[in-house]
């Protein structure tokens, strides 16, 4: 054996075809990418909110004068309606933004839409939605103190 023999990698000298360089580093940083990625997924989605907005705490409840609302077919709804508002919205509360609401909400509905509880729901949770808009999260919540239909 010469020199040259010696110095000729184990690889070589058996016949394998040496092995790719940089083979081991690619795997790593592909995986360390994945996991990478991963972890950024979770973050932004599957992380629960730790400052998650916690309901308003309920304040005190302002009770408003019924009012009379044309309906279709020549009938009319006396509705009166009691606001609850926020702790934060303070002792005093104008109710005639969800008047206004109110009739504009209701006005033209049908007896026979109004006579069945599912569509009251939905009418309600409507009104508690323009509420909250209208009083910009002052109001939390719209109760029926009169409904009468005729």
């Amino acid at each position: 054996m010469s020199v040259v023999d010696i110095a000729k990698p184990a690889a070589e000298a058996t016949g394998e075809a040496p092995a790719p360089k940089g083979g081991k580093k690619k795997l790593i940083l592909i995986l360390v990418v994945v996991l990478v990625a991963a972890g950024a997924g979770y973050w932004f989605f599957m992380k629960p909110a730790s400052g998650a907005e916690k309901a308003p705490e309920p304040g005190i409840v302002v009770k408003l004068d019924a009012i009379q609302i044309n309906l279709a077919d020549d009938h009319y709804l006396k509705v009166g309606i009691a606001l609850q508002a926020s702790k934060d919205a303070g002792e005093e509360l104008d109710g005639s933004k969800a008047l206004d609401e109110t009739i504009s909400l209701f006005s033209g509905q049908s007896m026979e839409d109004l006579s069945r509880r599912a569509f009251r729901d939905k009418m309600k949770k409507n009104l508690e939605h323009r509420l909250d808009e209208a009083y910009e999260g002052e109001v939390i919540g719209v109760y029926f103190t009169d409904f009468v239909s005729q």
